[in-house]
């Protein structure tokens, strides 16, 4: 397991609420991306913690950037009573690295959500990401943000160009460089907690769609539902109804 590093947090919800959910983003982002998320649970008593992965946001720059290195940030990750987290909400790469910790660690956390997750990158979409991170690279002012995604919120819009602003692009780079197979779909088979795939709309883009999502949800303990008209980020892109479905997840 490589050496982990501490991963910073922000926070919603009071600090004593019963129950605890970590959230957890994806390539690129940082953990402010997660707002919606956080508000929510928030909003119903819970307490959220989102983190920056290691050479995202704020955190620790490395030299390891595999997704085992990324789960062994997650991993080292607990509520303050050292419990298990009730619940983790996690996209895409971060969505990757959750599973993996879950499946090595059914103690870790009771419930998983992962949203549009790539628990495995085909080639095409590995050249899709690569090209979304260089726009996002080549241009991190606001202005490119809403010109590309002009029905996002604006906190989102900021959020975004911050992300890019303050992560490193090496790091990046190396995310996609170090994980040549990117295939955690033997983690996703050994799952035994409740997990939902909150998946995004194939007709717009989405990682988690076809062959992948048969596969995976041949676990019996993974749910799965799209938010229609959504991309990958359906929490920026149909903020409404992606909140509405994650809570009908959670039932």
């Amino acid at each position: 397991m490589p050496s982990p590093v501490t991963l910073p947090r922000q926070s919603w919800g009071r600090p004593d609420a019963q129950r605890r959910a970590l959230l957890v983003h994806g390539l690129g982002s940082n953990g402010a991306l997660m707002w919606r998320y956080g508000v929510a649970l928030a909003d119903a008593g819970w307490r959220a913690d989102a983190v920056d992965l290691r050479g995202h946001g704020t955190a620790p720059r490395a030299l390891d950037y595999s997704i085992a290195a990324y789960a062994a940030d997650l991993a080292e990750l607990r509520p303050d009573d050292r419990g298990a987290w009730d619940l983790v909400v996690a996209h895409s790469l971060g969505g990757a690295a959750a599973t993996v910790v879950a499946a090595d660690d059914a103690a870790w956390a009771r419930r998983l959500v992962l949203v549009d997750p790539a628990l495995h990158l085909a080639a095409r979409d590995r050249e899709i990401v690569r090209s979304s991170q260089e726009r996002a690279f080549a241009d991190t002012s606001i202005a490119a943000v809403r010109a590309e995604h002009p029905t996002w919120h604006p906190q989102d819009v900021e959020l975004k160009a911050l992300s890019a602003q303050q992560a490193s692009e090496w790091a990046v780079e190396q995310t996609s460089i170090q994980n040549p197979e990117w295939d955690v779909r033997g983690a996703a088979a050994r799952l035994s907690v409740p997990t939902h795939v909150l998946a995004s709309d194939p007709q717009v883009y989405s990682i988690f769609r076809g062959a992948l999502a048969e596969e995976v949800l041949a676990n019996p303990v993974v749910t799965m539902s799209v938010v229609a008209g959504a991309g990958h980020s359906p929490h920026r892109d149909k903020p409404d109804d992606t909140i509405a479905a994650f809570f009908a997840a959670l039932g």
